[in-house]
């Protein structure tokens, strides 16, 4: 049998090329990896994955549409890093025999701590404290404090439990939102599972630990934020899209919510002229929470460990399996 062709079509900014796990895919097959900018473009994505049967997906930028999907007939697997699946239509996939991967949790621990870091710097104001420092200002105003306060963590996932654990440690009080509304789950990681309007109307700080879907596209809007405290703070580091963004943005600075700390983005990178960089109750990153030696290390292993498995017959961390054999 043929060793199978493995493309990974996505690699900007490159993580993957020259890794242990670049070396570990070549023992499974030939192995092309395109560092250069241009998976974003429907045409070149499909250029690229060519005659593959196995596409790891490294960024999101690369949408694996129906239209890719219907050109790449050989394409049997795609084995995304990391948890999110939204830029691959799984309807589809399945429809056409082709097997989704993800690799859940790998960087659960990455992205809890930078969830807290973005709730610490918002509350506290360092980014801006910082800046007027170095401009030779002794800024002295008041701060808030984590303590006593109430987060609310909406999805309980991985990244979200590992949330609730650190915020507890912090002394804080935690509701959570789950999609599955298993409150007996909740209540075993420390938290009281709330309603999505209770949640809102109570929480200090709501933090954002959804998969984007159908579902869950906007899952807080103009009327989330109507219920919000004005001295509340959101934190997301789920994906921007949860977020209505003109919703976002008004609440910002109409002082609906007193501050948020982004990773995540409507559309990355940020323009220059977004609005959102200039608002001082705003602490940005650059959709990098999970970008750790440990996790890429980890994340890159376990989509190719994958890729392996599915060559064995025994695909591990299945998001989709096809619907039927064959194309």
């Amino acid at each position: 049998m043929a060793a199978p062709l493995i493309v990974v079509p996505d690699d900007f900014p490159s993580v993957f090329e020259k890794s242990a796990a670049h070396e570990r895919a070549l023992k499974l097959g030939e192995v092309r990896v395109h560092t250069a900018r241009g998976a974003d473009e429907e045409a070149e994505l499909i250029r690229r994955i060519g005659l593959a049967s196995i596409a790891i997906n490294i960024r999101a930028h690369a949408r694996f549409t129906d239209t890719v999907m219907a050109a790449c007939r050989n394409l049997k697997l795609i084995s995304i890093w990391g948890t999110g699946t939204d830029n691959v239509e799984l309807e589809a996939a399945g429809r056409r025999g082709i097997t989704v991967t993800n690799t859940p949790g790998v960087n659960a621990f990455a992205v809890a701590e930078h969830t807290l870091a973005l709730m610490l710097a918002v509350a506290r104001k360092i980014p801006r404290i910082d800046h007027e420092m170095r401009g030779g200002a002794w800024p002295r105003e008041m701060l808030t404090q984590l303590l006593g306060k109430t987060l609310g963590v909406v999805g309980t996932g991985r990244i979200g439990a590992r949330v609730v654990e650190l915020a507890r440690a912090f002394g804080m009080d935690v509701l959570a939102w789950s999609a599955r509304g298993d409150a007996p789950a909740i209540a075993a990681l420390g938290a009281r599972a709330v309603s999505k309007d209770e949640l809102c109307r109570a929480a200090d700080v709501v933090s954002l630990h959804l998969r984007l879907g159908p579902d869950t596209r906007g899952f807080l809007g103009r009327r989330e934020f109507a219920l919000m405290k004005p001295t509340a703070f959101l934190v997301n580091t789920g994906r921007g899209a949860l977020v209505e963004r003109e919703a976002l943005l008004d609440a910002l600075t109409r002082g609906r919510i007193a501050g948020a700390g982004l990773d995540v983005f409507h559309e990355e990178p940020l323009k220059a002229d977004d609005p959102l960089l200039r608002l001082p109750n705003v602490v940005l990153s650059p959709h990098n929470a999970g970008q750790t030696p440990e996790v890429l290390r980890d994340g890159l292993l376990r989509a190719v460990e994958n890729v392996a498995g599915f060559l064995r017959g025994e695909p591990t961390d299945v998001v989709v399996a096809p619907l039927k054999r064959g194309r």
